[in-house]
């Protein structure tokens, strides 16, 4: 008769961390629903979900680059869906590991939620919001006055993240924290303009001027 393996159980530490990271997310969450200006934000729970969800950035930067094969954005759309793949690698793994469950009043209505997306730390669309700001603010710089408004986004994402409760705080930091740190790798692995015209002329049938081949 096989024996049952024993749950994996934290260290005591751990476990109290997370007990008092799940108090403050619930106080955050009812001050933020009775704060008038993050209550208006509730209506835009569901579209902010999905406007940093990984599978439709993924989907519109392959398709981007598939129709639009515009030399001056090869190296942009390379380097964004290099990034994308390691993030939702990073977040696939990380989440597998750590295994947190979300918060008890999550709906399970999420967009496109399967595999380890069903686990809370980190928050995937927080990473991903995060290594996406570093990459048009410092690696491929947008013209400043597109800079705010995209930090907003970020900002309002992660917020709306733990109002929405799918996530506790700690799992918007961790991701924060992993996006930043996405950006920071990327900007070791950055793939510069002619190696990027190279690649894609590999997988293109249409040559881009100024790579060689």
């Amino acid at each position: 008769m096989s024996r049952e393996t024993p749950k994996r159980r934290p260290p005591l530490w751990l476990q109290q961390a997370l007990a008092f990271d799940e108090q403050v997310t619930k106080k955050f969450v009812i001050w933020g629903n009775s704060w008038a200006p993050l209550h208006s934000l509730r209506v835009h729970y569901k579209a902010l979900e999905i406007t940093c969800h990984g599978i439709p950035w993924l989907a519109f930067w392959i398709a981007f680059t598939w129709l639009f094969n515009l030399p001056y954005l090869v190296e942009l759309q390379v380097n964004i869906i290099l990034a994308l793949i390691l993030d939702i690698l990073f977040v696939a793994l990380i989440k597998a590991y750590f295994r947190r469950r979300r918060p008890l009043a999550n709906k399970n209505d999420a967009f496109a939620e399967f595999g380890p997306d069903h686990f809370s730390f980190p928050s995937g669309h927080c990473s991903r919001a995060a290594m996406v700001t570093i990459i048009f603010g410092f690696l491929w710089q947008v013209p400043l006055i597109m800079f705010p408004p995209l930090l907003a986004w970020t900002v309002a994402l992660c917020l709306s993240r733990v109002l929405m409760e799918r996530h506790y705080l700690l799992d918007v930091i961790g991701g924060v924290v992993l996006g930043i740190m996405e950006g920071l790798l990327m900007a070791i692995l950055w793939i510069g303009d002619e190696n990027a015209r190279w690649l894609m002329n590999i997988v293109s049938d249409e040559k881009i001027e100024g790579a060689d081949v």
